[in-house]
């Protein structure tokens, strides 16, 4: 994994180096940043970066407009840090377009497992760019899904989505019809149990609506089924 390199983000030095000490014996090469800019400055240098990880509480550029910047241009997986650990605070992180988000202190083993999920993911949905004109297309109204490109374009124009705002799109898209609860939903693409109560789903759909529908607040793709969950309808 040695080819695999991880942006660490961090104004606390002794957290940073914790994380990368934990990621180096895990066999990723890392990079450390200490704020925003140089978050922005080193990921512009460093083409070869395959996930960050982010805290939110930096000098200069925060955290959250790190994320919302590099949203404009990159679905590279990002996953979120901070010592605030209420649900506003998460809704607000996975708003800006974090993949994850762990309070501190965390776990670093929990840490490595959600790293190694996020790679995973993101290594997936972009496997077979170069060969799939034809392959796991999917059309949705104005909406074309290449799932091996991990690709969407809307009447033509490309759409930027996170890979988990991919997932969610292509598991809802392939399945027409059928409402998925948002406990299913973060199961199936999170790849884990649900705990406790949450609101992760629902931001994330909420983001993605904002990004396909021509009025997010009267969606005519990813509809509710109140009390119940989300279906994608033709």
């Amino acid at each position: 994994m040695k080819d695999i390199t991880i942006l660490v983000v961090d104004d606390d030095e002794e957290i940073a180096e914790l994380v990368e000490i934990y990621l180096t014996n895990d066999g990723y090469h890392v990079i450390k940043a200490y704020d925003g800019q140089e978050c922005l400055k080193t990921l512009e240098e460093n083409k070869q970066i395959k996930l960050i990880i982010l805290d939110i509480m930096m000098p200069n550029i925060d955290g959250l407009e790190v994320c919302r910047k590099i949203r404009k241009t990159s679905n590279i997986p990002i996953i979120m840090l901070s010592a605030k650990a209420a649900d506003m605070d998460k809704i607000i992180g996975f708003g800006t377009g974090a993949d994850d988000y762990m309070t501190k202190p965390f776990n670093p083993l929990e840490l490595m497992a959600r790293v190694k999920s996020q790679l995973k993911r993101y290594t997936n949905l972009n496997v077979g760019m170069e060969n799939s004109q034809n392959d796991d297309v999917l059309e949705i109204q104005d909406l074309v899904i290449n799932r091996k490109a991990h690709k969407v374009h809307k009447n033509g124009a490309e759409v930027n989505l996170t890979p988990i705002e991919f997932e969610i799109l292509y598991l809802l898209a392939s399945n027409k019809g059928r409402v998925f609860g948002t406990d299913e939903i973060f199961e199936r693409v999170w790849n884990e149990k649900v705990y406790e109560v949450n609101n992760t789903v629902m931001v994330h759909i909420r983001r993605l609506r904002e990004k396909i529908e021509d009025n997010p607040r009267s969606p005519q793709i990813l509809k509710t089924v109140w009390g119940v969950g989300y279906k994608v309808e033709d």
